[in-house]
């Protein structure tokens, strides 16, 4: 896989209820609040980190 491509991620459910654990994937990957977007590297990091919070994310490449 080329370094080049990169995932659009999204948070489009509240954190609130989670656990501890779902919480930190979110801040790994950098996502603060509700409806915030970053731009990351599609690597297996982050594939690993969106695969645990999949449900209260929108991915998409970019």
């Amino acid at each position: 896989m080329s370094n080049d491509k990169k995932l659009k991620i999204r948070l489009v459910r509240s954190i609130n209820g989670t656990s501890k654990h779902q919480k930190e994937c979110i801040k790994g990957l950098g996502l603060r609040r509700m409806h915030h977007e970053v731009v990351l590297q599609n690597n297996q990091t982050v594939r690993g980190l969106v695969a645990k919070v999949s449900y209260m994310l929108n991915v998409e490449e970019a």
